[in-house]
């Protein structure tokens, strides 16, 4: 330790390509906090596909990636320090999630956060295990704010008249999509794989297609679910055009190493088209988003019973590679953890 930094050890990658740009390594924090940034013990991270992605993004060609960089979005954990306005104290165990680009991510042993400009944090309830608060805010905060693009396209003041496709309902993001749209009445149609089915049911689901069966098994049940709404959380075009609204937090990407999501407008122009058909009236709406980090919604999902939350496995922190790779096979059920300190 310095007077100004303190030493902790991270995984960090570099250059491409996951998994052997990823590397456990030592890195440096600041001791006390500038105005507005807390300096957090992280307990637990979750994982996320996007870390993958940007591990195989050759960095040069953003030069905001260039250099070592710290994977990792969600966290929970205790504050060492903090500056000032951060309306946070020392001691308070918090949870929340870091959009910083620079680097700053979760998968460490203490992060610098910016509170007030690129994170969305709260205090952790009792109740939550430190896994379980790390878990949430990437998923519910994209799943909330899916829900609401949708909401304005929900016609009917009964709500089991409002129908809502969710592709991919046995994923993070999905399975809380329909946890929250059963919970406002609405009914819904999940597509998962066979052995999905009955965890996704158990979320809410009323029906189920599964993608398995053959080609066109998806696109024919939408089609006879006349939706309201379809919830993309998989990728794709085939749904496209099946409801008046479409929100994907995808994009027209179908393969789990590459970068998808609302950055493919510009390198798709088929979905700025879309888009843009879209607003302008000439077409149904089209959206690729990424989540809002309000505070009331991650406040929220910290509401959760404890059974509403998923984690697929949790690992020890040096051996966060096993845990990118159960990711990257696309069989997690719910999220994967990185337990970093208990």
């Amino acid at each position: 330790m310095s007077n100004n930094t303190t030493t902790v050890k991270s995984w960090v990658y570099t250059t491409p390509t996951f998994p052997d740009t990823l590397t456990l390594s030592s890195t440096k924090v600041p001791s006390t906090p500038t105005p507005g940034h807390l300096l957090v013990q992280i307990h637990a991270a979750a994982l996320n596909p996007v870390d993958i992605q940007l591990m195989n993004v050759p960095l040069n060609s953003l030069p905001y990636l260039n250099g070592p960089k710290i994977p990792g979005r969600d966290f929970a954990g205790t504050v060492l320090a903090t500056g000032s306005d951060t309306k946070f104290s020392k001691g308070d165990e918090v949870m929340g999630i870091s959009m910083a680009l620079n680097g700053s991510g979760s998968l460490t042993e203490a992060a610098d956060i910016d509170v007030n400009n690129q994170a969305c944090i709260i205090k952790k309830p009792a109740n939550l295990s430190w896994t379980q608060a790390a878990s949430l805010p990437l998923v519910y905060l994209t799943a909330r704010t899916i829900v609401e693009k949708c909401k304005p396209y929900m016609k009917s003041n009964t709500p089991s008249d409002n129908k809502l496709v969710v592709l991919g309902g046995s994923s993070a993001t999905g399975m809380y999509t329909v946890h929250i749209a059963r919970s406002l009445g609405w009914k819904v149609l999940s597509s998962c794989s066979g052995r999905n089915a009955d965890f996704v049911r158990e979320k809410g689901a009323d029906e189920i297609v599964d993608y398995t069966t053959s080609s066109t098994a998806v696109v024919d049940a939408v089609k006879r679910f006349a939706p309201h709404a379809i919830a993309d959380c998989v990728g794709g075009t085939e749904c496209i055009d099946l409801a008046p609204k479409y929100v994907t937090i995808v994009g027209d990407k179908t393969s789990r190493s590459s970068m998808g999501g609302s950055a493919l407008y510009l390198t798709h122009p088929r979905m700025v088209a879309r888009w843009l058909l879209g607003w302008l009236g000439l077409g149904n709406s089209y959206e690729c988003i990424l989540l809002d980090a309000r505070r009331e919604w991650l406040e929220e999902a910290a509401g959760l019973s404890e059974k509403k939350i998923e984690i697929d496995s949790v690992f020890e922190f040096e051996k966060t590679k096993e845990a990118y790779e159960r990711l990257h096979t696309g069989r997690a059920r719910g999220k994967v953890v990185v337990e970093i300190k208990r």
